[in-house]
């Protein structure tokens, strides 16, 4: 009895210390969670900010959302297609048939759809996109915030600055004010507007990464907003929007290996946007400012050759003859440093000043030549149209021969001399006399030993060769003149 009575004792005291030791991890274990519970809580500073943040951000998504479009657009491609495909591309059948079939290919045509974005940018239907979005296109179909859908028509389209103004038959629309995006500074919130993939009106959120991008190979005038904001395809022809809900880019592409987002987007600055939007507006062209000269960066070693302290500016390389920049003073060699009283850093930088200067104003420039500074005063003119192009009516060898001024940028494009004078070949139709004998930038300097100064010329010269006449010419071809004969039929 006494042996049990012990035996219950003793068990009744280990019972008693694991409670104990129990309530002991159970009190420490509630300490900590209490400690870590008053560590992790948010402060009401912090929690009132996050929320105001994320209030303000919706306020400015739903502000912005209305003003942008769906942009779909249906185009009519024309491929060949052999009736032995996909026959005749296998070896093993080639090897026992050889070339005969190949020119019994056939025209086959095929509809083909796209999707963009696009701002509205006057309550009367007027919106903005990027060219690629709506180029070629057989019909563009618009689709509002509120589902409704219109015909959109072509009003202009500006390929050198991928930029394109459409119209809708609509009214009282809901717009997006434009902001000054010379103002946007590196690290500034930024969102971006658009259908990626077709999703409607989808929002994302990114910062500035840089501005002034350019070399980018995207257009010929390029000064882009870079931004990590997720851009993907669709969202071309969209909104870059700041802080203040404005209108500050046209998201036009992305840097990508893969096709998708990959934290670099480019969008064309509002500022260069509005100046294109009025013109294609009021005139259904860009009108652009023309200094006349081919020009280059500075490097460390032209910047010791030019006697220059620093290498900034842009190195005039030469001169068009009776151009602006002629009949201003300006010399090759000739440093630009300023123009109208801004400074000059990089060839892209005073390309974009120039054209956006109205044809006719005067602008001042400060230029350094042999080690001096020199002011000259400069009345910028018109930028010649590379879409001036002859008709191919004419009934004699050259029909469906296209030929264009030469502008700047094709002398530069070509790396053409500079005393180089004619036209230039921009198309050969299939089936003319010339099909085999001239390639689209072959450099027409003479017909039939006439010299060829520009479009004029070639006009009045080919409108009098019979339909029964040979032709010789003379071409500047890849750094090279020869002659060249075109026979009649």
């Amino acid at each position: 009895m006494l042996l049990m009575h012990k035996k219950r004792k003793s068990h009744l005291m280990i019972v008693t210390l694991v409670i104990v030791i129990f309530m002991a991890i159970a009190g420490f274990v509630g300490v900590q969670s209490a400690a870590s519970a008053k560590a992790s809580r948010l402060s009401d500073e912090s929690v009132d900010f996050l929320t105001r943040t994320g209030q303000a951000l919706a306020e400015v998504a739903e502000a912005i959302g209305p003003s942008i479009v769906n942009i779909s657009t249906t185009k009519t491609e024309q491929m060949m297609e052999s009736p032995f495909s996909p026959f005749y591309n296998d070896p093993f059948f080639r090897k026992f048939f050889g070339d005969q079939f190949k020119h019994r290919e056939k025209p086959r045509k095929r509809k083909s759809m796209s999707l963009g974005s696009g701002v509205i940018v006057s309550s009367d239907g007027y919106i903005l996109t990027n060219n690629h979005v709506i180029q070629d296109a057989d019909k563009i179909k618009v689709v509002l915030s509120d589902k409704s859908e219109y015909t959109g028509e072509v009003k202009g389209r500006d390929p050198k600055t991928d930029l394109a103004v459409i119209k809708i038959d609509a009214k009282d629309l809901p717009t997006l004010q434009m902001g000054d995006s010379d103002k946007l500074k590196v690290g500034e919130f930024v969102l971006a507007v658009g259908n990626p993939y077709g999703l409607n009106q989808t929002i994302t959120m990114g910062i500035v990464s840089a501005v002034g991008r350019a070399n980018v190979g995207i257009a010929d005038y390029e000064d882009f907003i870079q931004t990590d904001a997720a851009i993907n395809p669709g969202n071309s022809g969209g909104a870059l929007v700041n802080a203040r809900g404005e209108l500050v880019g046209i998201n036009t592409a992305i840097f990508s290996t893969t096709g998708g987002y990959q934290g670099i987007g480019f969008a064309i600055p509002s500022n260069m946007a509005r100046t294109v939007m009025n013109s294609l507006i009021d005139s259904g062209k860009v009108v652009r400012g023309w200094l006349g000269v081919s020009i280059q960066s500075i490097t460390p070693e032209l910047a010791e050759q030019f006697q220059l302290e620093k290498d900034v500016g842009t190195l005039v390389a030469d001169v068009v003859e009776n151009s602006p920049a002629e009949k201003a003073g300006l010399m090759r060699g000739d440093v630009i440093i300023e123009f109208d009283g801004k400074e000059v850093d990089e060839p892209y930088n005073l390309r974009n000043m120039v054209a956006t200067t109205h044809p006719g104003e005067k602008a001042a420039m400060t230029v350094i030549r042999e080690g001096e500074h020199l002011s000259l005063m400069v009345e910028i003119g018109e930028l010649p149209s590379d879409d001036q192009k002859v008709p191919t009516q004419y009934e004699n060898v050259l029909r469906g021969v296209s030929v264009q001024s030469i502008t700047p940028d094709i002398y530069r494009q070509l790396n053409l001399p500079e005393k180089i004078r004619g036209v230039v070949v921009s198309d050969v139709e299939s089936g003319s006399p010339a099909e085999a004998r001239l390639l689209p930038g072959d450099v027409i300097l003479e017909i039939n030993r006439k010299a060829i100064a520009g479009i004029e010329d070639y006009e009045a010269i080919v409108s009098e060769i019979e339909a029964d006449s040979d032709v010789l010419l003379l071409v500047f071809r890849r750094g090279s003149t020869i002659f060249v004969t075109i026979n009649k039929e």
